[in-house]
């Protein structure tokens, strides 16, 4: 009775952590996310992750036309627009600056940065989509907050080598989700 009462436990806790790894939807491109796939949605705000979402890892260039185009177009629908990420300040605001889209560096998520997102954009969390290409980090901050989550592929395979090594804890989790 008490290995049943373990068993059910350790099911139930597996559970909830698949929930919250567990994106709500997968896109290939982030610029899938058009205003009226966040208004079939309900969506009115957009929390992003920079690297590897929006620009590449340590990429700092011009950003892409496409992008610029997408940020504006998004913009002019009057959807809201935050960057939340773990890159330094200075990295943040220099895309900050870039693509006129306000944002906060150093957030430390997954467990911290989505609250202070969604005081800025004003909006409630079944308001806001976060969209980034970590289940560890985006999706499970963005689901612990109460967020609809988005994982988008990684646009580089350049990253921190701790990142490589999740990646592939990311995998993982990722085939036992379906």
């Amino acid at each position: 009775m008490l290995r049943s009462t373990a068993s059910r436990g350790l099911t139930s806790a597996l559970r909830a952590a698949k929930q919250r790894l567990k994106p709500k939807e997968r896109l290939e491109s982030l610029f899938q996310l058009t205003p009226e796939w966040l208004q079939a949605r309900g969506l009115k705000g957009v929390i992003l992750d920079l690297d590897n979402t929006v620009v590449p890892y340590k990429f700092r260039g011009e950003p892409t036309a496409e992008l610029v185009a997408w940020v504006e177009g998004l913009k002019r629908a009057g959807v809201k627009l935050f960057l939340v990420s773990n890159a330094r300040r200075k990295r943040l605001a220099y895309w900050s600056e870039k693509l006129g889209v306000a944002g906060t560096g150093l957030a430390f998520k997954p467990w911290f940065g989505f609250k202070k997102g969604l005081r800025r954009l004003g909006l409630s969390p079944q308001e806001v989509v976060v969209v980034g290409d970590q289940l560890f980090t985006d999706v499970l901050g963005g689901n612990l907050a109460g967020l609809h989550t988005v994982l988008v592929p990684p646009l580089s395979q350049r990253e921190l080598g701790y990142t490589r090594l999740v990646r592939r804890l990311e995998r993982w989790v990722l085939q036992q989700l379906g």
